[in-house]
């Protein structure tokens, strides 16, 4: 397929980042050695992202299922995110990016949910990229939440049951100003969502690498837009001619 065959590049590139345990496993290092290089690849992948001319990037960074996990790993989980908070929003707004952060905060440590609140705050006028993390997070969650707002604006009198469409749905998911994504990455070999925007991606594009989460590189995600351009998105209709 010519260049001129292909079809642009994804707006909007989503990725699980998984792997970080069996990378640290791998090497006879504690599973908090996996997340801190894990750390390192969230920067990488965020200057690969604006190089390669992805205007959205969303990072799945932790789920509302990984507050099962043990106590201490959690906590080193936390640690981390309070260290990334503090030490590259500076970077992020240097370089124009705007930061939000999706999911349910209320589960978040008291003394992170400021830092968050300051960083947006910081980069709320940036336009050069978009990055949004998704902490305490889960898909179900978001949905439930936006059918309950629906319901009690219905209740309040403030709109008919019957004006409840896609829509009105959209606008009150926590990703409601921002585009779907055109392709959602899954890193470690596992092929599933795994409970991530699982509204948003009903026409995603899906692709699956073996590479660690850590280990994901910039070659890594050319790969997968290389593969996303090569792909014919229907949304349901016949294959294209193009």
């Amino acid at each position: 397929m010519s260049d001129s065959t292909l079809r642009p590049p994804p707006a909007h590139i989503a990725i699980v980042m998984d792997g970080n345990g069996r990378w640290a496993t791998s090497r006879a290092l504690p599973r908090t050695a996996g997340h801190k290089k894990g750390v390192e690849a969230v920067r990488h992948t965020l200057e690969a992202a604006r190089e390669l001319g992805v205007a959205y990037l969303t990072l799945f960074g932790f789920s509302s299922e990984n507050w099962r996990r043990p106590l201490e790993e959690v906590s080193a989980l936390m640690q981390l995110l309070r260290l990334y908070l503090r030490s590259e929003i500076a970077d992020i707004h240097r370089n124009g990016i705007r930061l939000r952060v999706i999911g349910d905060r209320s589960r978040l440590p008291e003394d992170i949910r400021p830092l968050i609140e300051r960083a947006e705050a910081l980069t709320a006028g940036n336009s050069a990229a978009h990055l949004t993390i998704a902490l305490s997070y889960g898909g179900r969650a978001e949905i439930a939440r936006a059918a309950k707002e629906l319901a009690a604006a219905v209740k309040r009198g403030e709109m008919d049951w019957d004006d409840i469409d896609e829509d009105a749905v959209s606008r009150r998911l926590f990703t409601a100003d921002i585009p779907d994504p055109d392709l959602i990455i899954r890193t470690s070999g596992e092929q599933r969502l795994s409970n991530f925007l699982l509204w948003q991606s009903a026409y995603s594009e899906l692709y699956f690498t073996d590479t660690l989460w850590p280990d994901f590189s910039k070659s890594d995600l050319e790969d997968a837009i290389a593969e996303y351009r090569r792909r014919d998105r229907r949304y349901g209709a016949v294959a294209s001619t193009r």
